[in-house]
């Protein structure tokens, strides 16, 4: 795949994936329920899909399935956390501690894959998490136990959603990305609705505004989840967790259109140094491809 779609499907995602946020904020479901619907929604959209590419299941060993069932539990678990953050605190404060997740990412894959950062990737992150922070530091200040229960909760999210990544980056190339996203978000779903019937979380009863709700989700913020599968056939974890950087400046200026919520200066400021951080970064893995890209070329030749 050229850098410029790599680039191109990575902003795409950013702006998708920002919607996640707002919708949640809007609905009175449970967080598990939420992400539950979700992910058996996403699964019945793929479908069609699914059933071109049916032949491909053929592929999947015991192992790999294995793989796509805990991938599948970390996602569930990512998705029922940080929904859960989201009920407890604001969206900006619950998205600023997603800017941790391409620390997370780089120690994860340099422990399971021995990858190595370069200098110029480590000065583009921390430029784009000093915006970040900068994005959230308004909404900090207003510190509560309840605002504190949903840090941790987002932390964790983060944590979990690496894993699902880590795990993706080994696996996602053993059948196209389409089966490998139809699996995981199946398995993800199955765990959710597992854990709301040890819980006795309510499955049934919610009206038809949620479920409206429930049908955005799973069209919307899914199809970066989806792109994200496909993308790392090409890409390592930190490089989709540098673009999720995006997400807290987008959801953001989001919240304060849709749901009346409050910026400052600073937070302004902030966004646009974090875009500036992710714009020199994409940039930067562009011109790192294309240098791969041409001695891979003179070494066929």
């Amino acid at each position: 795949m050229q850098s410029n779609r790599v680039a191109i499907l990575l902003f795409i995602s950013i702006i998708a994936i920002s919607f996640a946020a707002i919708f949640v904020k809007w609905s009175y479901a449970p967080a598990t329920i939420l992400s539950m619907n979700r992910m058996y929604l996403a699964c019945l959209f793929l479908l069609p899909v699914v059933w071109m590419n049916r032949r491909e299941f053929k592929k999947i060993d015991g192992k790999e399935a294995v793989f796509f069932v805990l991938a599948g539990a970390c996602l569930a678990a990512h998705f029922a956390l940080w929904f859960s953050s989201l009920k407890l605190t604001t969206v900006a404060s619950s998205t600023i501690i997603l800017s941790l997740q391409p620390i997370v990412a780089m120690a994860g894959g340099f422990l399971l894959y021995k990858e190595r950062a370069s200098k110029t990737v480590v000065v583009t992150i921390c430029i784009s998490i000093i915006g970040v922070v900068m994005v959230g530091w308004g909404d900090f200040g207003l510190q509560s136990s309840t605002v504190l229960i949903g840090d941790l909760l987002s932390f964790c999210s983060v944590i979990a959603v690496v894993a699902y990544l880590l795990i993706g980056q080994n696996n996602v190339k053993k059948v196209s990305h389409w089966i490998y996203s139809f699996c995981v978000f199946l398995s993800a779903a199955v765990w959710l609705n597992i854990y709301n019937l040890a819980a006795g979380v309510p499955i049934r009863g919610y009206n038809f505004d949620e479920w409206k709700i429930f049908i955005l989700l799973a069209i919307f913020p899914t199809i970066a989840h989806v792109i994200f599968n496909l993308l790392l056939n090409y890409v390592n974890t930190t490089v989709i967790s540098m673009s999720v950087l995006g997400e807290p400046v987008g959801a953001t200026l989001l919240a304060v259109w849709l749901l009346g919520e409050k910026l400052t200066w600073l937070q302004l400021t902030g966004g646009a140094i974090a875009l500036i951080g992710v714009l020199l970064f994409l940039i930067r893995q562009n011109s790192e491809y294309d240098v791969m890209k041409d001695e891979t070329e003179s070494r066929a030749e």
